[in-house]
């Protein structure tokens, strides 16, 4: 007897069928869809029957009630149950909207012109933007930023552990910067900052970046954070000065000497002053004062002693 194929979410039986909501998150979008109906239903039934008691018998009003929670709780399951759907929109809306966007037009320019008229257009269009080195590096920026953010989406999937949902992280929109991407994010529960500063490099390879930084964007929200990918580093690049468009260009250059640079010191020219520190019943002897040329002076007589019996 040979053994069927395990069932597949949205009909997928075969092995090669590619699911686009994953089996966990498909149970529990059904479970949290059932418990959004109850709940929708009876607290809106039992908050119109109450008002619609006012007006009519009791029995009329539980079931206007009725006619009203389960309508409402069919609409709040239906968003629910179409969340995870919703949610793979957002994560390639813009991607969504370009193609929307391009696809109109082009409609509209072949219905509306010829169609030499239509290959001058595009040409023009795609051309130009093409071989302006500041919009073509304009377009890559932004299209580095779109690849950016399913990148991150792929490392939530797959080595960032999420929530027991399956939730992944709101990844909300990105912007070039002079060193890459930026990308702000708002964390499910389940992670936090601490989680994501231990995989910094493992993001860095997947968004073929060379460094990854990851920090708060927000001081009231710890769930608010920003991504910063880089890619080059511009503090080591070559920046022209407006000040040479200043100096003529036929000024002579001048000879400027070479100043000496001192390689020693000669200690002995140094004068150093005399410290004495008083001591415990006995006189302190002066220290000598050394010479100009750094030798000792002559031992003074004895006349010259201190009186030991000026210090008892």
């Amino acid at each position: 007897m040979s053994k069927s194929s395990p069932r597949r979410p949205f009909g997928g039986k075969s092995n090669g069928t590619i699911t686009v909501i994953e089996a966990k998150v498909h149970r529990s979008s059904a479970r949290r869809a059932r418990l959004a109906f109850i709940l929708t239903a009876v607290i809106v039934g039992l908050l119109a029957a109450v008002v619609a008691a006012s007006y009519m018998h009791p029995i009329l009003a539980l079931i206007v009630g009725a006619l009203i929670g389960v309508p409402t709780g069919g609409i709040a399951w239906v968003l629910v149950r179409i969340w995870p759907v919703l949610q793979r929109l957002w994560w390639w809306l813009p991607e969504v909207g370009i193609t929307t966007f391009l696809g109109i037009g082009w409609t509209q320019l072949a219905n509306h012109t010829s169609g030499l008229v239509t290959g001058i257009v595009v040409a023009l269009v795609v051309g130009v933007p093409a071989a302006i080195p500041a919009s073509r590096r304009f377009i890559i920026a932004w299209a580095m930023c779109l690849y950016v953010r399913h990148r991150l989406r792929v490392c939530f999937a797959q080595f960032i552990i999420s929530n027991q949902s399956g939730t992944l992280p709101l990844i909300l929109w990105a912007k070039p910067t002079p060193v890459g991407e930026r990308v702000w994010i708002y964390l499910r529960p389940g992670l936090s900052l601490a989680d994501l500063e231990g995989r910094l490099d493992k993001i860095a390879v997947a968004c073929s970046a060379s460094t990854a930084l990851v920090e708060r964007a927000s001081d009231g929200n710890a769930a608010y954070l920003r991504f910063d990918i880089k890619r080059r580093e511009v503090l080591t690049a070559d920046v022209a000065s407006p000040l040479v468009d200043v100096i003529h260009p036929d000024t002579p250059a001048s000879d400027r000497p070479t100043p000496v640079v001192p390689t020693a010191l000669d200690l002995p020219d140094v004068d150093v002053p005399t410290i004495t520190l008083p001591t415990q019943g006995k006189p302190v002897p002066k220290k000598p004062a050394s010479t100009a040329n750094g030798s000792k002076p002559a031992a003074s007589s004895s006349a010259d002693a201190d009186d030991v019996s000026d210090w008892i």
